[in-house]
């Protein structure tokens, strides 16, 4: 957890990675090893704006407390150092091992310079770790992929073993070209082309951060599918940044997605049916993270959006990290959806405030506690049009809204008077997500409320709405509320901070 130390830092989150004191964007180079989980990231060492792209890096054992390690990999007069991914190399097929240490394989892209010998490309390059992944050596024979491309990048690499063979895949993106680009390799340094999935679903901004993953399908190992994620700029559900899924069958050389939508450039108007991410304004750039044990597939994304990234009132640090998630694949009326939950041990040591049941007919205050807290609240329907929490609220009316419209069935979040609002013309904002009652009539949503965000959790993960906020720090109250009637409500609070 981070810590508020000054009034300077009055947004600092107390339960999302922060950087100390610059940028950072796009996580990367995701990966477990030795009982420690690794996040690396896209970084500014030298300020708190998009700049000197380089990989900033911090480690943890619990996935809740993370300490800032030195830059990892930095950029230098001839690349700055794009999104990528980390391997284990078990087998040391790379041959960057030494005396039976299994090395660690950054596969990163290249951004090359005017003064390199490839200026204005991207393409991907390998550096190596042997003590863990705290320092690293650039590999000599980089580039190891290029396209002659400006825009191929985030090489995320797994290893397959399969009906096709044993081998390391690439998945890559030509950023215009709204594609993912397959590789294989037995090395790491030889890449051979396989397939290219895409154009598909959403297709109203660039491509980015691929990620590919095999999931058991409602807990059965026996039936799987795989999922191909790929995040987008701009284009959104909800404005700006955005990133959907594909669930399919990948046979090692091709994948085919099994929920495709729209295929080519034909995305106008079908946003709200293609499957996201996360519904809200500022998750992007998620991927998982490689090596975990038990077949456990965690994400994590950025919690910005590139509409008004560069200008979010923090200081001296600029954008945090999500929550990690526990990724799940389950059964929808008989299609498969990703269930997203955030992981236990955000709850693991906290202790719940015994719950409320409450009837709503107009506003009802209760005490909020801390500003930062986990609320769990479940709605049971009476006649009300919107029912909801306001969270962060101040004693100038300013809060951020969260409610439930049944008929229309959506869940939306209402930003527009959460605070500080007025550093970006795109940041006051009411966002939707699409949400349907459970089996017992009910809405059931676990929120997580800190210095600078809320991330809901909706229908058991079902469905996920992310944002920042920035509100006044004495503006700490909490209220349920119904509009036009009357509803139901079993609330639970669970201090976190």
């Amino acid at each position: 957890m981070n810590t508020v130390t000054s009034s300077l830092e009055t947004f600092r989150p107390a339960m999302h990675y922060t950087a100390r004191d610059t940028w950072l964007n796009d996580p990367n180079g995701l990966v477990f090893h030795e009982g420690t989980y690794h996040l690396y990231y896209q970084n500014n060492p030298f300020g708190n704006v998009h700049s000197n792209m380089s990989w900033g890096h911090a480690t943890s054992t619990d996935l809740v407390n993370w300490e800032e390690q030195p830059v990892a990999i930095p950029c230098d007069d001839t690349e700055e150092i794009f999104s990528g991914s980390i391997v284990v190399d078990h087998g040391n097929t790379s041959g960057f091992g030494t005396s039976g240490t299994a090395p660690l394989v950054a596969i990163y892209t290249s951004a090359f310079k005017p003064a390199s010998a490839h200026p204005g490309i991207q393409a991907q390059s390998l550096a190596w770790s042997t003590d863990g992944g705290y320092s690293w050596t650039k590999y000599a024979g980089n580039p190891v992929l290029t396209r002659d491309s400006p825009e191929f990048r985030d090489p995320k690499v797994f290893r397959y073993d399969g009906p096709a063979g044993s081998y390391w895949v690439m998945a890559a993106v030509e950023a215009h070209d709204y594609a993912v680009l397959l590789y294989r390799s037995d090395n790491l340094k030889t890449w051979e082309y396989l397939s290219t999935f895409g154009p598909a679903n959403g297709t109203g901004g660039i491509w980015e951060c691929p990620d590919l993953f095999e999931l058991p399908l409602d807990g059965d190992a026996g039936n799987t599918r795989w999922i191909l994620t790929v995040n987008m700029n701009p284009g959104g559900p909800n404005g700006g940044s955005a990133g959907q899924y594909f669930v399919g069958q990948f046979d090692g050389v091709t994948f085919r997605s099994e929920t495709t939508v729209t295929e080519g450039m034909q995305d106008d108007g079908r946003v709200a049916d293609y499957q996201w991410l996360d519904w809200g304004r500022d998750y992007y750039a998620a991927v998982s993270f490689s090596n975990v044990p038990d077949g456990r597939r965690l994400m994590i994304g950025w919690m910005n959006n590139w509409q008004y990234a560069n200008h979010i009132p923090t200081s001296p640090w600029r954008s945090p990290m999500s929550l990690v998630r526990d990724v799940t694949l389950t059964s929808v009326n008989g299609q498969p959806r990703l269930v997203q939950q955030p992981a236990a041990e955000y709850t693991a040591n906290s202790a719940p405030v015994p719950a409320q049941q409450l009837q709503l007919d107009g506003t009802v205050a209760v005490d909020g506690g801390t500003a930062v807290k986990q609320i769990q609240v479940t709605f049971t329907p009476g006649t009300a049009e919107e029912y909801g929490v306001a969270v962060r609220g101040g004693e100038d009316g300013a809060a951020t809204r969260i409610g439930i419209r049944p008929v229309s069935g959506e869940l939306l979040v209402d930003r527009t008077n959460s605070g500080d609002t007025g550093f970006h013309d795109a940041f006051p904002s009411v966002s939707t997500a699409p949400i349907q009652p459970g089996p017992d009539g009910t809405y059931s949503l676990q929120i997580f409320v800190d210095h600078c965000s809320v991330e809901i959790f909706a229908q058991d993960g079902l469905v996920t709405l992310t944002e920042l906020i920035f509100p006044d720090p004495s503006a700490t109250s909490l209220a349920l509320y119904s509009t036009g009637g009357t509803a139901a409500a079993s609330l639970q609070l669970t201090p976190l901070a």
